[in-house]
């Protein structure tokens, strides 16, 4: 395989990658919007234990309400279809936290001050997820591990993905993005040797720079992802070919 393929390689595969990583953020999200608390009805064990003003060893309910001085609630133990949560409130009525477990597995959710979500924590079978969003409910940080290895993701204030950080089996790669989601630069350190691709405003592969086992190669794209030119340094010399935009060989020198 030549080092214009092994580059073409990376490249297909930091995409895939990425494309997983968002998957796991969008599973996140997804989750986590199921578990907006509504309001709710105390049940009939709790208003029983609240008008004997008693203590049981033991209290066997669905909900379980907490309220404060003033009659607001500020903590309610469900256990829902999905499987038990704990809400938390402060003083002005709003979800500050929740802590869920269903079938997917854990989930911790905190909110500001307005109730928005802000932190978001999912331990599922297949990875691990935590998301930061900003106070207008924009993600700006997602952190993933998976089968792959973990992820980060870094978003602008539009909720855009700018850079992307992996650390897979075969190593660390790093991408950043134009405002508008395209891949612009992409970093590898794999096996074989880093590499360094650049692309255009349409997302287009223009440049690609590799120093691997077999020796350093650059080549270059045309508009339409044509390779145009190759440069190759081997151990026994060095390859440069030149290609037209039909892809046809026009000049070559080995040395």
């Amino acid at each position: 395989m030549t080092i214009e393929e092994r580059l073409e390689n990376m490249e297909r595969e930091l995409g895939r990658l990425k494309r997983r990583n968002r998957w796991v953020l969008g599973a996140i999200l997804l989750i986590a919007g199921g578990l907006i608390v509504p309001g709710f009805i105390m049940t009939t064990a709790y208003r029983v234990l609240a008008q004997s003003g008693g203590t049981a060893k033991e209290i066997r309910a669905r909900s379980i309400v907490i309220e404060d001085e003033n009659g607001k609630t500020r903590v309610w133990l469900s256990v829902r279809k999905d499987g038990p949560l704990l809400a938390l409130y402060d003083e002005n009525g709003k979800q500050r936290g929740v802590l869920a477990v269903n079938k997917d597995g854990p989930l911790l959710v905190l909110n500001d001050e307005k109730g928005k979500d802000r932190a978001l924590l999912v331990a599922s079978k297949d990875s691990t997820g935590l998301v930061l969003s900003d106070e207008n409910g924009k993600t700006r940080i997602g952190l993933t591990t998976s089968e792959d290895g973990p992820g980060l993701s870094l978003s602008d204030e539009n909720g855009e993905t700018r850079a992307f950080l992996m650390a897979s089996k075969d190593g660390p790669r790093l991408t950043l993005y134009d405002e508008n989601g395209n891949r612009r630069i992409g970093l590898i350190a794999l096996k074989d040797g880093p590499g360094l691709s650049l692309y255009d405003e349409n997302g287009k592969l223009r440049a690609a720079l590799g120093a691997l086992k077999d020796g350093p190669g650059l080549s270059l794209y045309d508009e339409n992802g044509n390779s145009r030119a190759s440069l190759v340094a081997l151990k026994g010399g060095a390859d440069l070919v030149l290609f037209g935009p039909d892809r046809k060989l026009i000049w070559s020198a080995i040395k």
